[in-house]
């Protein structure tokens, strides 16, 4: 089968033998048996909850599993209990020729092993398909095995900063590797950190709100929320996205998902209010579920799933007030949600956390914030109904176990041990009757979010592995497996159990990151957030250099002067502070003359001014001066010149002379120049006040390049357009339609020229309310010389180019992501000249194009068949 990134489209029957191991006819042949089983064959393993068996199913006992396993191993399943080290699901390859009994057939057994099988399967693969897939070729690391090609696009995503702390942070490779696998707004990155490298898995328009691993760390699934939802099994072997489902949830978009612990199914939960649970069998080729059912609001907002390891037809699902039992088949989707308050046990039991299905018998757990575990089990009526032996009505809660006073935030099963996660971030370790093993604690790490533990235990090959019920009763020490811990408060660790050594792998904003400039001189990015952590990267190498954190208030606004000597930053509680770039300690004592937010912050060419606006429409101006015998900066004067939100702060260079000129934006249609050198300590001289827009309003503002003998201010508005002002009369010149993505521009940049060998190229970079672009000079309406990409999905606060214009960084506010794309130039200009020459690239802009009715009584018209006014 071939299948082509980005497709989303599998074959049926090829996916199903990728799954299961089989060859095509023998795939076929388990279709057929499984069909002639009818309703009884899926149902045969299900658990059941009335402990006595659901008719032609078998029970929940370890015995009845022995029987299902009977079953699989006739239906040529693996019978184990776990998934292959790396061939479990989709899509492990088939063997070419029968193979000892036991012999298990995966990727990871060599490249040798791999590839003579490759060979074996390569002429059946090539005859049906014409060529070989990049699925069935994938293995482990060949995503580091091969340099990234540059993009094809203007604008190439090269490297993110910060992820979704409310989201789980996965390992995927073992050892000493340390490449983890997170969600950055609506990308998923692989990130190998000693290596420095990133990969990414691009494919959502929306933020992604959910996502799951499989066992083997090889089939990501990811869901987002919002108009258009996705969801998206991905290879993370080669980054091919295997399987989409459009229109799953389309309400609303999705609140969790699961894998099976095969990963043949595929589990989902709208988040809607009034929410739906659908189990897909996400191999086959199909958009709808293989079974769905619609939640009560009663029940609470459900936001995680999770199916049994066991067995695949039954799931859980937990809100922070019910927990819900499902059993799915050729029945449909059955659940129970049975009740538990603090009058069930005399006990308060707190809000729920996560559910597990626990490792040797039929029960169930769920972590609390009150520190506890509540477990679930089955009750055994002594002459139970047909009805209830049909429906998993009999689950309820039969203990409520103290494990601790701290809140519980994380509830797993690993091996045959429960680990839980708290608020003070502990990692504790249980056998299979709730005895502690061990425990693994560090000061300094935060609530904990996630656990993600190594596949390879760290003892030597032959050692009996860790996590076992006999740890407790022997003397030998019990020993885990190394883990990645993630935190709510955006911290990731490795935790090396043979040394308890917690090292710090990624530590990112905890909040909304609106702040964003880049060195003018250097290869140095800055970025503030609101949790007031202020970072400088180099963003050549992709290296951390140095950060300050302010407790007082968060940062807003940063601007690098001309020089690149300071960094002035606004803060949300109105100070601004003036650091020096490298060491960033302040050069001079914090200022707080604005009674609000600061929004904007400027330096002047000749970093003798800085010019700052905030929320309660004023700016203030500082200036340098000396002060005994040293350069310092002082507060000169502020003015209240707005009545509507300032949009931007614009320092400019007078025509006739080297003196700045400061110009400001409002949502009041108003342009403000001020006089500064008739400014006066504590007396801001307005200059010019011209109204720009009649009924538009204006959003954003830049000095327009000298490509012409007259000079222009460009702005751009609500209602797409842009529009030239010389610079002097503030007159209108020109008035042009700008780039139409959605929502209007909200902030532009003039790209620094980067083509020494025709000065006159120039380009422009902007942002709208979720995308990043960039525009040809000048401007003239030309919608092919105009190019955008989302960049972040919940909107877009700010953007800052590289000072040799080949990087742009854009910041997403409230998903804490920072986001450097790569610009190509040339892909852009190519697009301009394939959208044709002359007005040919305008036509597309009337209605109905060159071949509609509008363009032919236009342009076609015969002036001899018009009538003739004989007045």
């Amino acid at each position: 089968m071939q299948t082509e990134a980005g497709t989303g489209v599998t074959d049926s029957l090829a996916v199903t033998k990728k799954m299961e191991g089989l060859s095509e006819d023998a795939a076929r042949e388990k279709e057929g048996a499984l069909e002639d089983a009818g309703a009884d064959a899926p149902l045969g393993l299900l658990w059941s909850p009335s402990g006595m068996g659901i008719p032609g199913t078998l029970p929940g006992t370890w015995a009845g599993r022995q029987e299902a396993a009977g079953l699989r191993t006739a239906l040529g399943e693996d019978t184990t209990g776990t998934p292959h080290a790396e061939g479990a699901g989709p899509p492990g390859p088939p063997p070419a020729l029968p193979e000892p009994k036991g012999a298990i057939s995966s990727p990871c057994l060599g490249p040798g092993h791999w590839e003579q099988e490759t060979q074996q399967r390569s002429g059946e693969d090539d005859q049906r398909d014409g060529s070989a897939s990049l699925v069935w070729a994938a293995a482990p690391g060949m995503l580091f095995q091969k340099d990234e090609q540059s993009g094809l696009h203007p604008l190439s995503l090269s490297w993110v900063l910060g992820y979704n702390s409310s989201l789980a942070v996965h390992s995927l490779m073992d050892g000493e590797d340390r490449v983890l696998l997170y969600v950055s707004s609506h990308t998923v990155v692989i990130h190998d950190v000693l290596g420095n490298r990133q990969y990414h898995l691009q494919g959502h328009a929306n933020v992604i709100s959910c996502l799951s691993v499989s066992e083997d760390r090889r089939w990501v699934a990811t869901a987002d929320r919002g108009p258009d939802a996705l969801i998206i099994v991905w290879d993370s072997f080669s980054r091919i996205p295997v399987h989409t489902i459009f229109e799953s949830h389309p309400e609303d978009g999705v609140s969790a998902i699961a894998l099976s612990q095969d990963a043949k199914y595929l589990a989902t939960i709208s988040a809607g209010t009034v929410q739906r649970v659908c189990v897909w069998k996400w191999t086959l080729p199909t958009e709808k579920p293989a079974c769905s059912t619609e939640l009560r609001p009663e029940f609470g907002y459900q936001d995680y799933i999770i199916f049994n390891p066991q067995n695949p037809y039954e799931l859980i699902s937990n809100s922070k007030t019910q927990v819900i039992f499902y059993l799915w088949g050729d029945a449909g989707l059955q659940y129970s949600a049975p009740l538990l308050s603090s009058q069930t046990f005399n006990s308060v039991v707190g809000r729920f956390s996560q559910s597990v299905f626990h490792f040797n018998n039929s029960q169930a757990l769920t972590g609390t914030s009150a520190g506890k575990l509540v477990v679930w089990d089955v009750a055994c009526p002594r002459a139970p109904s047909k009805e209830l032996r049909a429906k998993p009505h009999s689950v309820k809660a039969t203990k409520l176990v103290p494990m601790q006073k701290d809140s519980l935030t994380v509830l797993m099963v690993f091996e045959s041990c429960i680990v839980t996660g708290d608020v003070k971030g502990q990692v504790k370790f249980y056998d299979g009757h709730l005895h502690l093993l061990t425990c693994y604690s560090h000061s300094k790490v935060g609530p904990i979010q996630s656990i993600s533990f190594s596949k390879t235990p760290p003892d030597p090959p032959g050692a009996s592995p860790a996590c076992s019920t006999s740890c407790t009763a022997s003397s030998q020490p019990f020993v885990a497996r190394n883990f990645i811990l993630s935190t709510s408060d955006a911290t990731v660790l490795h935790v090396a159990t043979d040394r308890t050594n917690f090292e710090k792998v990624l530590e990112e904003a905890k909040q909304a990151v609106n702040a964003i400039a880049c060195h003018p001189r250097q290869a140095l990015v800055a970025v503030g957030s609101h949790c007031g952590l202020l970072k400088v990267w180099d963003y050549q190498q992709t290296k951390y250099l140095v950060s300050r954190i302010f407790t007082q208030a968060g940062i807003q606004c940063l601007s690098y002067d001309p020089e690149g000597y300071f960094l002035a930053a606004g803060f949300t509680d109105g100070s601004v502070y003036i650091l020096d770039a490298i060491s960033l300690r302040s050069s001079c004592k914090e200022f707080k003359f604005s009674h609000g937010p600061v929004t904007h912050v400027s330096f002047s060419h000749d970093s003798e001014y800085l010019a700052t606006a905030d929320e309660k429409y004023s700016v203030t101006v500082y200036k340098r001066a000396l002060q005994n015998g040293s350069r310092c900066w002082e507060h000169l004067a502020g003015l209240h010149s707005h009545y509507k939100p300032i949009r931007s702060i614009l320092f400019g260079v007078q025509l006739d002379s080297n003196e700045p000129r400061l110009l400001s934006l409002g949502e009041d249609r108003q342009l403000v120049e001020y006089d500064l050198n008739s400014s006066s300590k504590d007396h801001l001289v307005v200059l010019h006040r011209d109204r720009v827009e009649q009924v538009a309003v204006p959003l954003c503002l830049a000095w327009y390049p000298q490509l012409s003998t007259e000079s222009f201010i460009l702005t751009a508005n609500n209602h797409y357009k842009m529009k030239l002002y010389n610079t002097m009369t503030k007159m209108c010149r020109k008035t042009l339609l700008g780039p139409t993505y959605g929502s209007p521009l909200e902030k532009i940049q003039i790209l620094p020229a980067t083509n020494t060998t025709d000065p006159q190229k120039h380009y422009l970079v902007y942002i709208t309310k979720d995308k990043v672009g960039l525009q040809i000079l000048p401007v003239d309406g030309n919608p092919h010389k105009s190019s955008a990409f989302i960049c972040h999905p919940d909107g877009v606060s700010d953007l800052a180019s590289s000072y040799d214009g080949r990087y742009i960084f854009t910041v997403g506010g409230n998903d804490c992501t920072v986001m450097k794309w790569e610009v190509n130039l040339n892909a852009l200009d190519a697009a301009a000249s394939l959208g044709g020459e002359d007005l040919i690239p305008f036509y597309n802009l009337l209605d109905g194009g060159r071949e509609g009715e509008f363009f032919r009584l236009a342009f076609n018209s015969n002036l001899t068949d018009m009538p003739v006014s004989k007045s």
